[in-house]
């Protein structure tokens, strides 16, 4: 009985310090995140479901500046201004603007894509894959929400850029989403207006401008 107390003290003190671990790296992915002025990304993204026999992939990129900015998916441009969400449908010469509420907003957005972790989560090690030569380390998010829709959520870190490389959640439905981090380019100079919906323009070119109440 003794050694297995012994054991069982030795298994809790090895998790507590392997959290410890996982909470300073993504504490410096964030402090890395958080001391640029742009990023941007070219990611790939794919949507399985093996229950239901869905399997897509997709390409997309993303330009950050704060909390503000501008998505590119799917034939489908998104941009967050700090204030409303401007989406453009080109196909259906249609842009719809609706009000940002962060109370509505329960999924991980572009703007908190990079900084998502920092609560909500508990997190433990996973494993440490070798890419081409990149060490990742995978740290496994589980949200502290019960009712959550979110399973858990693999979130791999290169260990030597501090960036994160790919990003896997899994929700109660066994849907899981993958975003995997093609290109990541920081502090670039961007246009004034690059965060700036330009109404007159669509109106000029014939799209329908629908406003969210």
């Amino acid at each position: 009985m003794k050694k297995l107390i012994v054991l069982f003290v030795s298994i809790l003190c090895v998790s507590f310090a392997q959290a410890q671990d996982m909470k300073s790296l993504l504490n410096e992915v964030s402090q890395k995140v958080r001391s640029y002025d742009n990023i941007e990304i070219e990611f790939k993204y794919n949507l399985s479901n093996e229950k239901e026999g869905v399997n897509q992939d997709t390409k997309g990129n993303v330009t950050l500046a704060g909390d503000k900015y501008v998505l590119n998916m799917l034939g489908t441009s998104r941009l967050f201004d700090g204030k409303n969400i401007y989406t453009i449908v080109p196909e259906d010469e249609e842009v719809t603007i609706s009000a940002y509420n962060p109370e509505d907003d329960k999924e991980i957005t572009p703007s908190s894509m990079l900084t998502f972790y920092e609560e909500g989560f508990t997190f433990k090690k996973d494993i440490l894959q070798n890419v081409k030569g990149r060490k990742i380390q995978y740290i496994k998010l589980i949200p502290i929400d019960p009712n959550a829709e979110i399973k858990n959520i693999l979130l791999g870190v290169d260990v030597q850029t501090k960036h994160i490389y790919r990003l896997i959640q899994t929700d109660t439905q066994g849907t899981k989403y993958t975003l995997t981090v093609n290109s990541f380019k920081t502090n670039l100079p961007l246009s004034k207006t690059m965060f700036t919906f330009d109404e007159a323009k669509y109106t000029k070119e014939g799209y329908y401008i629908n406003r969210l109440d």
